[in-house]
Parts: C-alpha cells; sequence; structure tokens
C-alpha cells in the first residue's frame, strides 16, 4: 500500500465517496418500507432488495426474509442466485469505502484483525467467503479492508459472491422446504 499523503484532489474524492455511501445508507434506511416492497417485482425484486438491503454500511437492513419467502414462491435456486448476485453487488459501498477512506476506520481493534487476516492472499480470500456466508454483520469491515489493501475487485466480487451465494442457496431451500409445511399444519 502506498504511504505518501493523498493529494488534496484525492482528498476530496474521498470525502465526497464517502459522504455519498453515507447518504446512500441513510437514504435505504430511511426507505426500507418502501425498499421490501420491491419484492412484488419477482426476481428483479429480490435483487433490487437483496442489492439495497447489502449496500447500506452504516444502518443495518434487513435481507434474509426475502430469499426465504421467495423460496417458497419462485423456483429457489433462481431466488438464490439472483440475491446473490444482488448481495454481492451491494457489498461494494463497503468495499469503495475502504479503497477511498480507509483512515476512518484504521485505528479499531477489530478493523485492525481483519486486516492483518487480509493481508495474505490465501486467508483474505477465505475470510471475506466465510464472512460473506456467515449471518454476521462483519461482512461490511471486511469489505473496507479488501478496499484498504487494494484487493483486485474481481476477488473480492468472487469470493463475496460464493459466500453469499451457498447462504442464499440454504436460505432459499429452508423457506421452500419450510413454508408449504408450516402452511399444511396451520391450515389444513
Amino acid at each position: 500500500m502506498n504511504d505518501s499523503p493523498p493529494s488534496p484532489g484525492e482528498t476530496v474524492i474521498r470525502i465526497l465517496a464517502l459522504l455519498l455511501i453515507l447518504a446512500l445508507s441513510v437514504w435505504i434506511y430511511l426507505h426500507r418500507t418502501a425498499i421490501i416492497a420491491l419484492s412484488s417485482l419477482g426476481y428483479l425484486g429480490v435483487f433490487l432488495v437483496t442489492l439495497l438491503s447489502n449496500a447500506t454500511v452504516i444502518f443495518p437492513a434487513p435481507s434474509l426474509v426475502l430469499p426465504f419467502t421467495m423460496g417458497a414462491v419462485l423456483s429457489p435456486w433462481l431466488v438464490a442466485l439472483v440475491a446473490a448476485v444482488g448481495a454481492a453487488l451491494g457489498e461494494l459501498t463497503g468495499y469503495l469505502a475502504g479503497y477511498t477512506g480507509q483512515a476512518i476506520v484504521e485505528d479499531r481493534a477489530t478493523f485492525a484483525r481483519l486486516r492483518r487476516w487480509m493481508q495474505h492472499k490465501r486467508s483474505a480470500a477465505l475470510l471475506i467467503f466465510l464472512l460473506a456466508f456467515l449471518p454476521l454483520p462483519l461482512m461490511d469491515l471486511a469489505g473496507i479492508a479488501a478496499g484498504a489493501l487494494r484487493m483486485p475487485l474481481s476477488r473480492f466480487l468472487f469470493w463475496c459472491f460464493l459466500g453469499k451465494w451457498l447462504k442464499l442457496t440454504l436460505i432459499a431451500l429452508a423457506g421452500a422446504w419450510s413454508i408449504p409445511l408450516v402452511d399444511r399444519w396451520i391450515a389444513p
């Protein structure tokens, strides 16, 4: 990583990018009900909701309920695929935040630990995969660390997509299996 201080122009671009990410996160949080209503658009709705839910860096957004329920309505395999693409692309906001302004989180202990793990090529890929797969809020920090360490974008997206796809496949299949079962149990 380059240790020279950024030029004034780079600093302005970094600040603007971070403000844009913050504004997007606030907008998504404030409009979360309308965003969830997009699910009525089928696969396109699944894509849009998971994209926007994963694009928030500060505020939590629901992203697992929709693939679970839509897995019972639509093909769970396609729901998982579309949701994983949207979720992986949504994680680009964290990557961009790290790429443009890593100094914001450099002093935090969790970020420092993630950054140490991610400095090794193999552990970085495994970490991105695991954090994308596990339903933990640390994926944003991993994305920030990946951007700050200039992990190749294609590598970040590949491992992020793979983890999200596996998680969302399990969730969509669980919905496809359990929702009809509960429906039969409640209303015979």
